[in-house]
């Protein structure tokens, strides 16, 4: 067993693939690196990285408590929505900070990826915070199909992200199955409430209170004690 070589080679190889097919290997190679966030599913860093002998390299980074509780078609679209930020610095003129810009937008269109706020169609093509969907028929379509005709991703993260587990454990996450994670042994929790207050009845009168778990209440009318009938 070679997690650490495996899992940055099927990384390696999924960004050489694409460099290939989507970018005509325009792109220099980059550091490519697993980075936990809660907020992002991963991140484009130019000349983050210098050697010894003053050579800077871009980092791409991924984030792996995804990999788990999304499609891998996703991961790899993710992927590929970096490595268009990568070609923009290197060829074209980025937008200030994290804004996703028309030449940017553009760029992801004609490799088949469609930029959106939402992440589904009609959303905003430009902005700070951008997600795509894939177009059908588009070359990242059929890039991404071949590649994962011979290429999985072995490494997932058995404590993955609480709010795309409940998705998952809802059943909304086209192609993946909770059965199968539990299976492999990724921890996934039922959601959660996001209220803690319970409600409290009297059984003689009725009478109903609210509050925080574990009280101990009296009914003022009936001398009764309140029970805990849920939330």
């Amino acid at each position: 067993m070679q997690p650490t070589h495996e899992a940055y080679s099927e990384l390696e190889t999924a960004y050489d693939h694409f460099n290939e097919a989507l970018f005509d290997g325009q792109l220099p190679k980059c550091l490519l690196t697993f980075q936990r966030d809660k907020r992002s599913y991963g991140y484009f860093a130019c000349e983050r990285f210098v050697n010894s002998s003053g050579e800077k390299t871009d980092e791409i980074a991924m984030n792996p408590a995804m990999f788990a509780v999304i499609p891998v078609s996703e991961i790899m679209q993710t992927l590929v929505h970096e490595m268009a930020h990568q070609w923009q610095f290197h060829f074209g003129k980025p937008g200030r900070r994290s804004y996703h810009n028309k030449e940017w937008g553009a760029k992801m269109e004609a490799i088949g990826l469609m930029p959106s706020n939402t992440g589904e169609p009609g959303g905003k093509k430009v902005g700070e915070q951008m997600m795509d969907y894939i177009i059908e028929g588009g070359q990242f379509e059929a890039a991404c199909n071949e590649l994962l005709s011979r290429l999985a991703i072995t490494w997932r993260d058995r404590l993955p992200v609480q709010k795309l587990v409940d998705q998952v454990m809802a059943g909304a996450v086209e192609g993946v199955e909770a059965a199968d994670l539990i299976a492999m042994g990724v921890e996934l929790e039922a959601p959660t409430s996001k209220s803690n207050r319970r409600k409290y009845s009297c059984s003689k009168c009725g009478v109903n209170a609210w509050g925080k778990p574990n009280l101990n209440l009296i009914c003022g009318d009936c001398q009764e004690r309140l029970e805990d009938v849920g939330t």
